[in-house]
């Protein structure tokens, strides 16, 4: 998404309006990822979503890690999430910080709900506390220590910080309504107790807080003015309010930085729905962890360390991002306009290389054993200021397999027994013979070359129907190449946490194809990251799995859609 000021959405609206009303005075906003995996695609309308609004109104935003669950959070995702935020273009101008700097002042906060009577201590098992909330037509029940004496609560509460508890004997819960029509309110749980090692404090604590008790009021500290979320906390957004106000943050103040604030509002959006993709990080550990990938980092994972080593680029997914756009309601994405995106920026800045994913070898039997010639290749069409090269050709070469067909069907203008077609930059060329193995399948092609029709030359005018690349024998090297499709199969389905469904029976087993190619000499010199086209294959870029021996290259995304929307 750009900065664009004649564009807006509902979210800048709103801003619009809390700035001549006065509300702010400065827009704050913050990213708070959880530090329990990589980022993915559906991560990026978040983040895109914070920083480009505090970039749009000339504003602050903060990286907060929301580190409260020491059960599955590791350093290895901190520092996987800044090098994807800084990848696409961002940096916390606001400053970088985790929920667990601010847990003594939530722990003090409370303490402070104690005392009030807003909070205590419960006895109940977890399987108790959910049979006593009710359900969404019936209302909850109270628990039994509900009312247990502030002081009797703040004492306990204290015991459990000792670590005199084991788990799951006690909670701290908000004393709120039972009754509530919204779930969510009915006295949630706030600290649990919980003996693991935090990835920062250590064993300092024993006790951490509930993301919807350390969320807001990690943003009241900060003075984010703007907590832009995703829409399913939009039935949270009371609880978000409840602890703001109960903390005294809601009253006009001042910040941390000098600015006048009402305190955060919370404001969420929908969240990006992409077809064929699995988007729960629970359902992207689980692919991690049983093997159906080969980590993180697979390029057919939509996180964004795995895009980045498929080759997809920081400009095509924020242009993917603002086509998208941010609104109120709940839509679907189909996964073609990511590829859309991804094809139309690689389109003007990779070089046009030849490659064949599946060769077939040609003899041209009316060319001399000796003869080499150095031909002239543009390294872009519509780019002259991209150079061209020089290619060697001799008397065998390869072409793509589905090049040649024995029995074409009508118009088929590739290559047939008695057929022509000009060699890329080179010479018109006629199948003569099919060879073929014992088994009946083609071992190669004899073909003549008609001497006179070389690209640039006066028989060059000559036309012919069809052109085909092609790479020669004797300098071709030997590549992997490594094909990949969306994770889910069918073209409609779309993946989230709430889904009952088990998503491994959906997933497409031709996610992943491998085959062995010939490519031209000048992409020997390629570097890990490096991205071409390989002509009418589609766009590849050189993976990190390659060795001196073999260049293993994935394909990025192909020349046209590899499927339509019903």
């Amino acid at each position: 998404m750009s900065v664009d000021n004649e564009k807006s959405n509902f979210i800048w609206d709103i801003i619009d309006q809390d700035l001549r009303e006065g509300r702010v005075e400065r827009v704050h906003t913050r990213f708070p990822p959880e530090p329990n995996g990589y980022l993915h695609i559906g991560h990026c309308k978040a983040m895109v979503a914070d920083f480009v609004t505090a970039e749009r109104y000339g504003g602050l935003c903060n990286l907060r890690f929301d580190d409260t669950n020491p059960e599955k959070e590791e350093t290895e995702y901190v520092d996987g999430i800044m090098e994807d935020i800084r990848w696409l273009g961002f940096e916390w101008n606001g400053g970088l910080y985790f929920a667990s700097d601010y847990y003594q002042q939530c722990y003090d906060i409370a303490e402070d709900f104690i005392r009030r009577g807003l909070a205590y201590v419960d006895e109940l098992s977890q399987e108790e506390i959910r049979e006593y909330r009710g359900t969404l037509t019936e209302p909850g029940r109270n628990s039994p220590f509900r009312d247990r004496p502030p002081q009797e609560s703040l004492d306990l509460f204290r015991r459990m910080r000792a670590g005199e508890f084991p788990e799951g004997s006690y909670v701290l819960r908000s004393k709120i309504d039972m009754a509530s029509p919204n779930i969510n309110m009915r006295d949630p749980v706030m600290y649990r107790i919980l003996f693991k090692e935090h990835h920062r404090t250590g064993n300092e604590w024993c006790i951490y807080p509930m993301y919807d008790f350390s969320h807001p009021l990690g943003d009241a500290i900060e003075g984010i003015t703007h907590s832009l979320c995703s829409l399913e906390y939009e039935d949270h957004r009371p609880l978000y309010d409840w602890a703001v106000e109960h903390a005294g943050f809601r009253e006009p103040h001042t910040d941390r930085h000098g600015y006048k604030t009402f305190g955060p509002r919370q404001i969420e959006f929908a969240r990006l729905n992409l077809t064929r993709t699995v988007m729960s990080k629970r359902h992207l550990r689980r692919l991690v962890d049983e093997g159906y990938v080969s980590g993180w980092d697979d390029p057919r994972m939509p996180t964004l360390i795995g895009m980045r080593r498929r080759g997809y680029t920081p400009e095509a997914i924020r242009d993917f991002i603002d086509r998208v756009g941010l609104a109120k309601a709940d839509s679907v994405v189909d996964f073609g306009l990511l590829e859309f995106c991804v094809r139309n920026d690689l389109g003007n800045k990779t070089s046009r290389m030849m490659a064949m994913l599946n060769p077939l070898k040609v003899v041209l039997s009316n060319w001399p054993e000796d003869r080499v010639d150095i031909l002239e290749q543009e390294n872009h069409p519509d780019h002259p200021e991209f150079g061209s090269r020089q290619v060697r050709m001799g008397r065998e070469i390869y072409i793509e397999q589905e090049d040649f067909m024995e029995n074409p069907p009508g118009k088929y203008f590739r290559l047939r027994p008695g057929g022509e077609v000009r060699l890329k930059g080179a010479y018109i060329i006629k199948c003569e013979e099919a060879v073929k193995r014992p088994d009946g399948s083609i071992d190669h092609l004899v073909c003549t070359v008609d001497q006179d029709s070389r690209s640039g030359s006066e028989g060059s005018r000559r036309k012919v129907k069809g052109t085909l690349h092609w790479v020669d024998a004797g300098t071709a090297l030997p590549f992997e190449a490594r094909l990949y499709e969306p994770l889910l199969a069918d073209p409609d389905d779309i993946d989230d946490d709430t889904d009952k469904k088990d998503f491994i029976s959906r997933l497409n087993p031709d996610s992943l194809k491998v085959t062995q190619g010939l490519m031209e000499p000048g992409l020997g010199d390629a570097q890990v990251g490096d991205t071409f086209q390989f002509l009418r294959n589609g766009y590849f870029c050189k993976d990190r799995d390659s060795t001196p021996e073999l260049a293993v290259f994935n394909l990025v995304v192909g020349l046209k859609d590899s499927y339509r929307p019903q």
